[in-house]
């Protein structure tokens, strides 16, 4: 099985970068020729990603993308840190996100076949 590790760094609906990590990740969960597993790592801004009772007013839904990468198996990580910087706490993450550390990015990095950064 192959593990690529996605990282990301953007708000939510500031800039496109979360929807295109989202995008792929969601795609590469249904490739049917790999086995591949997905962990996404949220730093910086895009911990608000995780934030469930997302409303967006219109175009894309971040929590819905980040609830079907879940659903398809990806594990979903939020830098501590940043969480903690921001006000967020695990009660307020959608279902099946954990709050992690940069010990959980540095070991998924080494055991990651591919790591891309958004």
């Amino acid at each position: 099985m192959q593990t690529i590790l996605i990282v990301i760094n953007d708000a939510p609906y500031g800039s496109e970068r979360p929807f295109n990590a989202l995008r792929l990740a969601i795609k590469l969960n249904e490739q049917e020729e790999q086995s591949t597993q997905i962990k996404l790592f949220l730093m910086s801004d895009a911990v608000m990603c995780a934030m469930h009772k997302q409303n967006p007013v219109e175009g894309y839904d971040i929590q819905q993308m980040v609830e079907i990468a879940l659903a398809q198996g990806s594990e979903v990580s939020l830098c501590k840190t940043c969480c903690s910087a921001r006000g967020l706490s695990q009660e307020l993450l959608i279902e099946g996100c954990e709050i992690g550390t940069l010990d959980d990015l540095a070991h998924w990095t080494l055991i990651a076949d591919k790591v891309l950064t958004f």
